[in-house]
């Protein structure tokens, strides 16, 4: 693999633990949360609170499942081997922009390089799915060459 596609791979595990670290805090916040809501005479309050706080939490645990099914992706992706046809784990650049297809992280900046982290469902991926260097592609009205694959 090289250096710049290990750099990216970098970037979005470190995309991914962030989030999932900011989740986790945010979680265990709202287990102190919890622990000092103190019932009061106004029982319907401290119901209310207490479901708020459920709530939040069914809300943060659904966020992690999520980003764990990414940090998942990103493994696979990161074990298949390089083809000349674009899938998973793909490094390309057209002549319009850099792609990574892995996971949505959005921009990553690499040694004075843009590139766009984005995930196999989305509609640049699935166009780009299964294509070589050398061919074209059309999106947002715009055609775009695909210059290499890695």
């Amino acid at each position: 693999m090289n250096k710049i596609k290990q750099q990216l791979y970098s970037s979005c595990e470190q995309y991914v633990e962030q989030r999932m670290q900011r989740i986790l805090t945010a979680m265990e916040d709202l287990e102190n949360d919890l622990e000092n809501e103190t019932k009061s005479s106004a029982g319907d309050k401290y119901e209310t609170g207490r479901e708020m706080i459920n709530l939040e939490w069914n809300k943060l645990s659904n966020q992690l499942q999520q980003f764990k099914m990414l940090k998942e992706t990103l493994k696979s992706a990161k074990r298949r081997n390089a083809s000349d046809e674009i899938q998973l784990g793909s490094l390309i650049k057209t002549n319009m922009a850099n792609y990574f297809i892995t996971i949505p992280a959005g921009q990553i900046q690499v040694e004075g390089e843009t590139y766009f982290s984005i995930g196999a469902g989305s509609p640049i991926a699935q166009l780009l799915l299964n294509k070589r260097a050398g061919e074209d592609f059309s999106f947002n009205g715009k055609t775009n060459h695909i210059i290499s694959v890695e």
